[in-house]
């Protein structure tokens, strides 16, 4: 028999790219040919890692604290995270039941290596994260897409997983969500956690974006009961995006398993993040975050109707995260052309809705607000100007 020693998988065959980063490539192809390209595209913000943050990863390195550290992650940072819960929240969250990941992506996939066995299923967001689906993929379980509507922020429902039959073993839901932006009504995720206990089923809550939240200040899940396992990122509300740090919070039952696939999988969290995540606890680095905070929101409050008033449909303004997530079948019924289109013609990088699933994708696009206000401003306007040409 002759077989190709280079075989890829069916795991590695049936993972999609990230499209996001195909528009991202071009773009940088057009700004190295001397275009001036809008980025609207990545979810990342144009303001650096604040200066306490920046000054702790020094010292860490100054003073060569870069060896290999527990696959929980420092002793230290487990105790400001669960502080950070008690101080922001009323939470008791136990140092024992936190796991610092490298970044967010960490946590997840160490989740459903935990959790999701083979052929089972976790119940996802459409739209939503592209990554979730694949990572249920890689460690051989199923997705199912939850078909997300308008008039529930796209958002998964207690009356939607009711629909399911069987039952999935994991649901992972988030709040703020990506690509929309919209919370889940603290009622319906009782509702969401209430059906979970009830099947069996584990309930995984995205918070990545949770201090990014616009109208008042989200209850965390956590709050819901010590059987719900929450995922946090230090790289959005505390703007350590690149550093690779995330958290999760588990029951205290499973921490043990998460630490083997930890140790297996990436040994640890990066040192010099870990000790640099210190400072993003403190007063200073909090008073920045809550000034970007403002400025995001000033950021959604000019985006939000001028999208509307070029002739996108937003039936749901975001209430977090740094994203609008818009119908654009007035234009094109296919995105994936439109988008080109903006990045060719107005230079303007978008990202096509077909990157977070299935459910009527094709006719949606996201908008990233992570520039300044007058960079948003020229981006609408150039895309006044081509939609104008028909």
């Amino acid at each position: 028999m002759n077989r190709d020693p280079l075989r890829l998988a069916a795991r590695a065959e049936a993972i999609e790219p990230f499209r996001v980063m195909d528009v991202l490539a071009r773009a940088r192809a057009l700004e190295a040919a001397g275009a001036d390209v809008i980025h609207m595209e990545v979810g990342e913000p144009d303001f650096p890692t604040p200066r306490p943050i920046v000054e702790a990863g020094r010292r860490a390195l100054a003073e060569g604290r870069t060896g290999y550290t527990p696959a929980l992650g420092i002793p230290e940072l487990r105790e400001a995270i669960a502080r950070h819960y008690r101080e922001r929240h009323g939470l008791a969250v136990a140092p024992q039941r936190i796991v610092v990941t490298p970044g967010a992506s960490g946590a997840l996939l160490l989740v459903l290596a935990a959790l999701l066995g083979r052929d089972e299923t976790v119940a996802l967001a459409d739209p939503g994260y592209p990554c979730n689906r694949h990572f249920a993929r890689a460690v051989e379980g199923r997705a199912v897409a939850l078909p997300g509507a308008a008039e529930h922020g796209y958002q998964p429902t207690a009356a939607a997983l009711a629909a399911l039959d069987p039952p999935p073993r994991l649901v992972l839901v988030a709040s703020p969500a990506n690509p929309t932006g919209t919370l889940i009504a603290p009622a319906e995720l009782a509702a969401i956690h209430a059906w979970c206990r009830r099947t069996g089923a584990a309930l995984v809550v995205d918070e990545i974006y949770h201090g990014l939240v616009y109208e008042g200040e989200a209850p965390t899940a956590l709050a819901l009961g010590e059987d719900v396992l929450v995922i946090n990122s230090f790289s959005k509300y505390f703007g350590m995006t690149g550093w690779r740090l995330g958290w999760l919070v588990a029951p205290e039952g499973l921490v043990r398993a998460l630490e083997r696939l930890a140790q297996n999988l990436f040994i640890a969290a990066p040192t010099p993040a870990q000790h640099a995540a210190l400072a993003a606890f403190t007063p200073a680095t909090l008073e920045i975050a809550e000034e970007r905070r403002a400025a995001f929101r000033a950021r959604r409050e000019f985006l939000v109707p001028a999208l509307r008033g070029l002739g996108f449909s937003v039936p749901v303004t975001p209430q977090g995260a740094f994203y609008v997530y818009a119908d654009s079948r007035a234009f094109d019924d296919d995105c994936e052309r439109l988008c080109r289109r903006l990045l060719e013609e107005a230079h303007v990088a978008v990202t096509p809705g077909t990157d977070f699933g299935r459910h009527e994708a094709r006719g949606h696009v996201r908008f990233a607000y992570t520039t300044g206000i007058d960079r948003l401003e020229r981006a609408v306007e150039r895309i006044r100007r081509l939609l104008a040409q028909g």
